[in-house]
């Protein structure tokens, strides 16, 4: 008898968990990155990484600059390889294609206070994950900045400012976007 109340629990969960993953296919099938809401989403977050990347990033970046926290100095013009295009511009085209994935997950985020702590932490860990982890070593610099206090504290912030300002570039187009599809003709 035991036996059979777990068999016949375990296939109640097993069906409600099936029946979960069939809305979830349901609903991304209904929403397909085809779909002309997920590619304005990809744009609106490239376009809003992009700016948050030249006023968020670099201004915060200015900020521990001068207090002498940062052990780099923003907007810098040093060219980068291959295209030799000033590093703040390459940073700010990777700031939109993060953008892009920002826009597609941040749906996820909790509401109100709970996004902007969500989108702060969205760009304080990933992107510097991926730059310390991946691009400095791609780069010839040591894993993770050689583990300088001041590089990953500045890493951090910048880039929680980042995502700060993409989820608010992204609500002000997104929000600029349906009031413009909704004005009668």
């Amino acid at each position: 008898m035991y036996r059979l109340g777990f068999a016949s629990e375990y296939g109640r969960s097993l069906f409600r968990t099936v029946k979960g993953i069939s809305a979830f296919h349901q609903e991304a099938s209904m929403h397909s990155i085809a779909s002309p809401g997920y590619r304005t989403r990809i744009v609106f977050g490239f376009i809003a990484g992009f700016l948050a990347t030249l006023i968020f990033h670099q201004l915060s970046l200015w900020v521990l600059w001068s207090l002498g926290v940062a052990p780099f100095a923003p907007f810098s013009f040093a060219a980068t390889k291959p295209f030799g295009m000033p590093a703040f511009i390459s940073l700010a085209f990777w700031g939109g294609i993060w953008g892009s994935l920002f826009a597609l997950v941040e749906r996820r985020f909790p509401a109100h206070g709970g996004y902007w702590v969500a989108a702060f932490l969205f760009g304080a860990v990933l992107p510097s994950l991926v730059a310390l982890l991946i691009v400095l070593p791609l780069k010839g610099r040591p894993l993770v900045g050689g583990g300088h206090p001041a590089l990953l504290l500045t890493a951090f912030i910048i880039n929680g400012a980042w995502g700060i300002g993409t989820g608010l570039f992204l609500g002000v187009m997104a929000g600029w976007f349906n009031k413009r599809r909704h004005i009668p003709a």
